[in-house]
């Protein structure tokens, strides 16, 4: 089965936020995630995709749900258009506000998309299922040498998160990135949503 066939699966679940169905990619830093949602998106008819990178900041890598909630979830739920600052990393300050209007499928794509405080608005939850060795050691190679200092803090911080609140274990679907696309298997959630093996051949790996 193909991530069109995913695609269709997330369109037949209830939605989960007002009359949104969020659906969150969760994942090592590094392990493909930003990649697959945008996959993911173009199955589900151009589904926008909220990247937590928009959300997090330097001083909040990992403490910023009382934003996500406020400024996203919340008008979601009132079926409102939500308003949030992306961030941006270079300048260190949150950019200018940015419309999120409710739609059928919304991605949320990040570490930490998984969280507990978020679980309970999710339609689905996939677990981008790659070692945070594997994931780590990409993301370095990605970012380079500039961005050492960085990943030294962001490891400490991320090992921290997952310890005290980790997602894979609520994952609904796995996906695993193959040498020609994607595989995606059943979670540990045994919910409807999971039934047979879902697998993309529809083009090449790609590297976030």
């Amino acid at each position: 089965m193909h991530v069109h066939a995913l695609a269709h699966r997330l369109h037949r679940l209830p939605p989960s936020c007002g009359s949104v169905r969020l659906v969150g990619v969760d994942g090592h830093a590094g392990s493909g995630k930003t990649t697959f949602a945008e996959c993911l998106a173009g199955s589900l008819g151009g589904a926008p995709v909220l990247h937590l990178d928009d959300i997090a900041t330097h001083e909040e890598l990992f403490a910023w749900t009382g934003r996500l909630l406020r400024d996203v979830v919340e008008p979601l739920e009132r079926g409102e258009t939500a308003r949030y600052r992306p961030y941006d990393w270079q300048l260190r300050d949150l950019g200018p506000a940015r419309g999120l209007p409710p739609a059928p499928v919304i991605l949320v794509e990040g570490v930490g998309a998984g969280r507990r405080a978020l679980r309970p608005r999710l339609a689905g939850l996939l677990w981008m299922d790659l070692t945070h060795e594997a994931a780590w050691e990409r993301g370095h190679r990605r970012d380079g040498p500039a961005q050492s200092d960085f990943w030294e803090g962001w490891v400490s911080a991320e090992r921290r998160h997952f310890a005290e609140d980790p997602s894979k274990p609520f994952a609904d679907f796995l996906v695993r990135q193959c040498s020609d696309g994607y595989e995606v298997l059943p979670g540990a959630t045994g919910t409807p949503a999971k039934e047979s093996t879902v697998t993309d051949r529809d083009g090449p790996a790609a590297v976030w």
